[in-house]
């Protein structure tokens, strides 16, 4: 990967250990100085807060390095859960969110991946507006480490499921990747890590080659191509069939477990009907005599957005498509909803503080 330059200086927390090493050769310093700084970096400690560094050094990178830790713009704490949402400030003024959720077994953090979002899903507030650009793997780490350091707990799952598509994003999310598991670094577990995508077929099959033990999100939400075209653009470049074709392949080499997203909609995806094609779909694409590939979906009733006028299924619709599902051999949770309180839902807070910025001036 071809280093990263902001303003002229090198990202540091976009260098594995390796090139590391090679910068502090190139500067004239020996390779184990990046044995010293690289798990300060990703604990969130500045160059010049560093004591284990020469004087000389700090000055160095001072001058030829950047470290681009987003800021804490907003943050808003649940009374209800806990659960935590960031407004992130980044080195060139965007803003993302992310947002820690607070279980039994340890925390999780749902990051961002993007500024903005090209898909053009309809039900999507993070969309709106288009993509601005790419986060760079310093950005999805900072994330992470400045929740740490802002809550004082350790973070030990990651869900890409925030603002942006992750596989649009290839080859930023996959150095991320490469890093995030580091031991030296936030050493966060592979299986702790859940990847969602809107149905990047090539992308779906690109990582499946990399073999990273991460679990897949497909975003599906809907059974058919035409409900889908409806609702998900990305559907006219790759329909059901393909999208399904692809996690058949993903698992077989993989050999994890996919979860498939469903945001019921009144009125457009809810039905029982809507259930029924969407077990037949499934069974039919991922299930053989010969084959038993486990199939998990998760039941999201859609969070209200002013701009797209959906309105969430109601509870019995919500437990009647459940039903059927099951009825079907298809396990079905319906995602409990975190930080209600503080409309947690991602894409919002973004949006409102755009707004706030576009009155001020």
């Amino acid at each position: 990967m071809t280093r990263i330059s902001l303003n002229g200086k090198t990202d540091l927390l976009s260098l594995n250990r390796d090139e590391l090493k090679s910068f502090m050769v190139e500067l004239g310093e020996p390779a184990y100085r990046a044995e010293q700084i690289f798990t300060q970096f990703h604990r969130g400690i500045f160059p010049d807060e560093m004591t284990n560094i020469p004087k000389k050094l700090k000055e160095t990178l001072l001058q030829c390095a950047c470290y681009p830790l987003p800021t804490v713009e907003k943050k808003l704490t649940s009374a209800l859960d806990g659960t935590v949402k960031y407004l992130m400030g980044l080195y060139d003024g965007n803003c993302v969110e992310s947002v820690v959720m607070k279980y039994n077994h340890g925390n999780t953090i749902c990051i961002s991946s993007q500024v903005g979002c090209r898909m053009g899903c309809r039900f999507c507030a993070s969309t709106i507006g288009g993509r601005v650009r790419d986060l760079l793997p310093s950005e999805l780490l900072g994330q992470i480490i400045v929740a740490e350091r802002d809550t004082g707990e350790r973070i030990g799952g990651v869900v890409m499921m925030g603002i942006g598509e992750p596989l649009d994003n290839f080859d930023n999310v996959i150095k991320f990747l490469e890093l995030v598991g580091d031991e030296k670094g936030l050493n966060i577990g592979y299986r702790h890590i859940s990847l969602s995508t809107c149905g990047l077929v090539p992308r779906i099959r690109e990582l499946a080659e990399l073999n990273f033990p991460i679990t897949l999100s497909i975003s599906l939400h809907a059974p058919d191509d035409e409900t889908r075209s409806k609702i998900m653009p990305v559907n006219n470049s790759y329909g059901v069939d393909e999208l399904l074709s692809a996690c058949k392949a993903y698992f077989a080499k993989t050999n994890r477990r996919i979860s498939f997203e469903y945001t019921l909609i009144a009125g457009e995806n809810d039905s029982p009907e809507n259930a029924q094609k969407l077990a037949k779909v499934l069974n039919s694409a991922l299930r053989s005599r010969t084959e038993t590939m486990p199939i998990h979906v998760n039941l999201i009733p859609v969070n209200p957005v002013k701009e797209t006028g959906f309105e969430s299924s109601g509870k019995a619709s919500v437990q009647k498509f459940a039903a059927v599902l099951e009825k079907h051999g298809i396990r079905a949770t319906v995602r409990r909803k975190l930080g209600s309180d503080i409309n947690a839902s991602c894409g919002q807070l973004r949006r409102e503080s755009a707004k706030e910025k576009n009155e001020n001036n």
